[in-house]
């Protein structure tokens, strides 16, 4: 099937809005079929290769919340975009941790409606590629799997690409996270292959925050309450989208605990110091210092001085005092202030 014949299932109990998905996405060369709740969908999905669905979460018979879990189940390969109302954060949250790949807010705008779509069916056939890497690696010559490897290292700088496609302010972000934290590996005489592991977590450290709303990334005044916890999200959200993809727990952690703190009041789960992975450690650092030194939607770049005296203070309480050190050791070996 050519990728403009990808099929879609939408699962609407109002015609209008099945009506409407429908004549936007066959325009936009997807085939469409349809279902009227969850139980519906679900029948649907048994006899039909479905690349994508998109739902809406209040529906009679089976609603969307009781569906998701069970299509990311029987059909793995089929990415999930929900449907929910404007302000219900507290949904949004929810459908995020049982695995759909990305939201829509009605009424829709259907523009976003086919760059959403577009964005999980790129997401899915990178999903799918490295399954079969992982599935065909130990029968490959060692040639043939460097090739495989050089394809799987090339989909997550993808990743790491389409997400900062959504966030003007994180360019080229990822990679300097990624650079800095070998550096700082190689200064703590951290083991190669482990230093390998820290340059591809930094460049998906913050893959999760596909899953959080431009408006909320991009805002230039303090967050909300709801919606720093939104933001929180993109930590457990990481994890889930590239636990798919990729077997290495080392990775995945250093994804999942880049902002917990040295004294236990980061997040997600509060871990503090040794208990926090060494990775995610260097991470923290590496994340915050980027940022210090970047544009951000909320200020300007911070002079090198007032950086350094940043790490200082939050030595022992947000930072691993040796990761700062290392850092610190490095920025002025190189006499490299940026």
């Amino acid at each position: 099937m050519n990728e403009t014949q990808q099929l879609i299932l939408l699962v609407d109990d109002e015609d209008s809005i099945r009506r409407i998905l429908k004549h936007k996405l066959t325009n936009l060369g997807y085939r469409c079929i349809e279902a009227v709740n969850g139980l519906e969908a679900l029948n649907t999905l048994q006899n039909n290769t479905v690349d994508l669905v998109i739902m809406d979460v209040k529906m009679p018979v089976k609603n969307g919340l009781e569906t998701l879990p069970e299509i990311r189940t029987r059909f793995p390969d089929t990415s999930v975009i929900m449907a929910t109302a404007v302000g219900e954060i507290n949904t949004v949250i929810e459908c995020m941790k049982l695995g759909a790949y990305d939201y829509m807010t009605k009424p829709f705008d259907l523009t976003e409606v086919g760059m959403n779509v577009n964005r999980a069916l790129e997401k899915r056939k990178l999903e799918l590629a490295l399954k079969d890497y992982h599935e065909h690696l130990q029968q490959k010559v060692d040639e043939q799997a460097q090739k495989i490897r050089n394809s799987y290292l090339n989909a997550i700088t993808a990743l790491a690409f389409a997400l900062e496609a959504k966030d003007k302010y994180t360019s080229g972000h990822s990679e300097r996270v990624a650079n800095i934290s070998v550096a700082i590996g190689k200064e703590l005489a951290l083991s190669d292959s482990f230093i390998e592991r820290v340059r591809i977590a930094g460049w998906i450290h913050d893959i999760g925050k596909i899953g959080i709303p431009e408006a909320i990334l991009n805002k230039p005044g303090r967050l909300t309450t709801e919606e720093f916890i939104l933001v929180k999200s993109h930590c457990d959200i990481g994890e889930r989208i590239l636990q798919p993809i990729i077997e290495d727990d080392d990775v995945l952690s250093m994804v999942k605990h880049h902002h917990e703190r040295y004294d236990g009041k980061g997040y997600p789960d509060g871990l503090w110091g040794e208990q926090i992975p060494v990775g995610a450690r260097v991470l923290a650092v590496a994340d915050s210092y980027d940022a210090m030194t970047s544009e951000r939607p909320y200020r300007g770049v911070m002079e090198l001085g007032a950086v350094i005296a940043e790490l200082e203070n939050n030595r022992r309480s947000q930072f691993d005092p040796s990761v700062v050190d290392a850092l610190i050791k490095i920025k002025i070996a190189n006499n490299v202030l940026v």
